[in-house]
């Protein structure tokens, strides 16, 4: 026989067995409508063409016309189930027995992250993370952003005619989240991380397979890399807390640092490779989601002359009120309200994370169809978020949707989730998009270069052309800083 013909009989074979003992084992469940496709892959590729096509609502709106708001399928390598509406986007952040999860890919890319904890330990170090990430913590962190912002706007756009929004948006909020992490360090850190960083995230929606050359390889050699670099900053940071405690005194001035003095104290039991995974898991939220919010605000404002009036005039008087050297401060930022109802309406058209995506922890029911322990729950944002018996007109772009939040119904606007698993990021990600607008809307006027410009979810939004734009500075209202 042939020996290239052997394995297409293998996997011809391996198939309708796979399935047979998939049916077998679930075969007294009542589980939702739907096929799991082909093993492993099922309608990853298809979702995938989706989203890079920028269908993907579509492709969930054809699931829910043929088999209704609950299916199940196979996505990225685990049997899965859809869930769509208010009522499932309820159920799924509200449940304690679906656990927060990424796809397999990025289970696999970032570690033992708080995506992949429970009980007791996933309590503690959300705790942690909340704590880290709180309104009071973030309000210590608006100079370091503004000290960020400034010198980024000052290397990147002035002087320049053009410049491509995303990758520099993307750069930034990098520096942003390299600061805070890794404090004095942060330099040279994110210089280091700079090609790998992306290579990993680019990887995270991609089938789990570790064929070299493929993107789900290349990722997972970044990530090593990444991980051996953060490993060593963690065990530099673990020896000088010995050091300042054998003296009595402590600094948590980055993430390492007060992650492994709340181990001390006792507050949680992480490992040191626990904490660089949550430093990965950090890096990575704080990097995609806010510079996608950025880069889609500013394509939205060059077609919205009102919003974008509104704005300046909002962020001109804070500018006003400031002396040329002075840092934003936490009160400017809270005065910036109708800056970030222009974002929640980008948020709400565009999100930067196209669904959540849950694990089951034990055997579920939902609308009395049974979900098996080990399954991922999946909900799509836009399926609310597009839907005009929550939104009217839906697909025009109207901040005033947002003059009452309170008219909104729950579980329809879930740009960082909801209920009691809110992300707990929100508040930075509100606070850094919010400084960088200040200085691009008093600094500079924008045209895009290009009008027609569309854009793929790879996975997250991204402009075809990195959203390229002619910049025209402005002068800057009276008395404003530089």
């Amino acid at each position: 026989m042939d020996s290239s013909i052997l394995p297409a009989l293998l996997i011809a074979l391996f198939i309708p067995i796979l399935h047979l003992v998939t049916r077998f084992k679930y075969s007294s469940y009542n589980l939702p409508p739907g096929s799991l496709g082909f093993p492993f892959v099922g309608q990853s590729i298809s979702f995938l063409r989706a989203l890079r096509s920028n269908t993907d609502h579509q492709w969930y709106q054809g699931r829910i016309g043929k088999y209704g708001p609950v299916s199940k399928m196979w996505l990225f390598g685990s049997p899965a189930v859809l869930m769509a509406g208010p009522a499932a986007n309820r159920f799924i952040f509200s449940n304690k027995d679906l656990l927060f999860t990424g796809t397999r890919s990025m289970n696999l890319l970032s570690g033992r992250n708080i995506l992949m904890l429970s009980g007791e330990e996933l309590k503690q170090v959300r705790g942690a993370l909340q704590n880290f990430l709180s309104p009071e913590m973030v309000i210590r962190y608006v100079s370091k952003m503004d000290e960020e912002v400034r010198r980024h706007v000052k290397g990147n756009w002035v002087g320049h005619k053009t410049v491509k929004v995303l990758p520099l948006a993307k750069r930034l909020t990098l520096d942003i989240i390299c600061s805070v992490i890794f404090g004095q360090e942060a330099g040279s850190v994110r210089e280091a991380l700079a090609t790998d960083f992306p290579a990993m995230v680019r990887a995270a929606l991609s089938i789990p397979v570790k064929i070299p050359f493929t993107r789900f390889s290349r990722g997972l050699s970044a990530s090593q890399r990444i991980r051996k670099l953060l490993r060593g900053i963690a065990r530099e940071r673990e020896t000088l807390l010995q050091q300042q405690q054998a003296h009595g005194a402590s600094a948590a001035d980055d993430f390492f640092a007060y992650m492994l003095a709340l181990r001390a104290e006792g507050a949680h039991s992480l490992t040191v490779e626990d904490i660089v995974d949550n430093a990965i898991f950090l890096l990575i939220a704080g990097y995609e989601t806010t510079s996608v919010l950025i880069t889609f605000m500013l394509w939205h404002l060059d077609k919205e002359p009102e919003a974008l009036a509104k704005i300046t005039e909002e962020q001109d008087e804070i500018a006003r009120n400031k002396g040329p050297e002075d840092a934003l401060t936490w009160d400017d930022v809270s005065r910036m309200k109708y800056t970030w109802k222009v974002a929640m309406e980008t948020l709400r058209t565009i999100p930067p994370i196209f669904g959540s995506f849950r694990t089951a922890t034990r055997d579920i029911e939902y609308q009395g169809y049974h979900i098996p322990k080990g399954w991922m729950v999946f909900t799509a944002q836009s399926v609310t978020h597009l839907d005009a018996n929550i939104f009217p007109e839906p697909s025009n772009f109207d901040p005033a949707r947002f003059e009452n939040n309170s008219s909104i119904p729950p579980y329809c606007f879930v740009p960082f989730g909801g209920g009691p698993r809110m992300c707990p990021g929100n508040e930075f990600a509100r606070t850094e998009t919010l400084v960088t607008m200040h200085y691009l809307v008093t600094q500079f006027r924008w045209k895009l270069c290009c009008k027609e410009e569309s854009y793929k979810k790879d996975p997250s939004p991204t402009p075809l052309l990195g959203l390229p734009v002619e910049l025209e500075p402005r002068c800057l209202p009276e008395n404003a800083h530089a």
